[in-house]
């Protein structure tokens, strides 16, 4: 069965959770790279991967960031919106919650091996009523173990409980070149400053200047796989110059932004830097 050809809303008349395989692999070719997909849920986890751009998901909790041979598990039942830009080719695995004991139950990123990749490819020339006890239902079998031994990476921007402190992020998120102070952003969310910062490191687990920087890095990624030159980058993010913007990058991901996508698209296995709380084809 060849490739399927789609777009996002195409593909959602492809009925999943009705599909009887415990594994549903699918792909599809976008000519203008870029897709969004509205909050749902289905009770087949997911994982998505691209070869190339940008994929973003976002859930109550938090915001993922997927760079190129890096894949975003989402698990069983669980609200999500997803977003692809520089994505031409995207392919999404579909699993049954007890097809392996082993596999992530929470929204995680994972780095994609060679051999992980090769297989979640193939497996979407699959028919979607494979043989379960032929070679491609054994195949599925091999893919679904090194799924579940692949490894989690951090590059997740954590969303607070308080609706205060969600229009803090949300006003970042629309404009995050936005200069406001502390003190500033206090006086229109309705709470002190002591109280603010307080707050949100409790509940997020990192300061909000920190979480900023980490805004800053993800919108950073997503519009430079878009094509945006750094220059561009670093002016709609509010800095003074290039210079600057750079050094922020490469202090958060340990080199600059050129390199890491560089070094994203040619080393599967590369590792990626976020940083941890304790410190359908979508």
């Amino acid at each position: 069965m060849p490739i399927i050809q789609c777009g996002t809303n195409d593909c959602d008349r492809v009925a999943i959770d009705d599909i009887d395989r415990p594994v549903v692999a699918l792909g599809a070719s976008r000519a203008n790279g870029a897709w969004e997909k509205a909050m749902h849920r289905h009770r087949k986890a997911q994982l998505i991967y691209t070869l190339e751009g940008i994929i973003s998901c976002e859930l109550e909790q938090g915001v993922w960031v997927v760079p190129p041979q890096c894949a975003i598990w989402i698990p069983s039942e669980v609200m999500h919106s997803a977003r692809g830009t520089g994505v031409n080719q995207c392919y999404s695995l579909f699993v049954e919650p007890d097809a392996n004991l082993y596999l992530p139950t929470t929204c995680c990123t994972l780095s994609v091996t060679p051999l992980l990749r090769e297989l979640l490819l193939h497996a979407a020339h699959f028919p979607l009523l494979y043989d379960q006890q032929g070679p491609e239902g054994k195949m599925i079998d091999v893919l679904l173990d090194q799924l579940a031994v692949a490894k989690v990476e951090d590059l997740y921007l954590p969303l607070p409980r308080d609706n205060r402190l969600r229009q803090l992020t949300d006003g970042m998120l629309q404009d995050p070149a936005d200069k406001s102070t502390l003190a500033e952003w206090a006086g229109r969310i309705g709470m002190s400053e002591r109280s603010l910062t307080r707050t949100f490191t409790s509940q997020v687990g990192v300061s909000v200047h920190r979480w900023r920087k980490q805004l800053h890095v993800i919108l950073a990624l997503q519009k430079l796989s878009e094509g945006a030159s750094v220059q561009t980058v670093a002016l709609d993010l509010g800095y003074e110059s290039a210079s600057s913007f750079v050094t922020m990058f490469r202090k958060a991901q340990g080199k600059p932004p050129a390199r890491y996508l560089s070094d994203c698209a040619n080393s599967p296995q590369m590792p990626i830097r976020g940083f941890s709380l304790t410190e359908n084809l979508a």
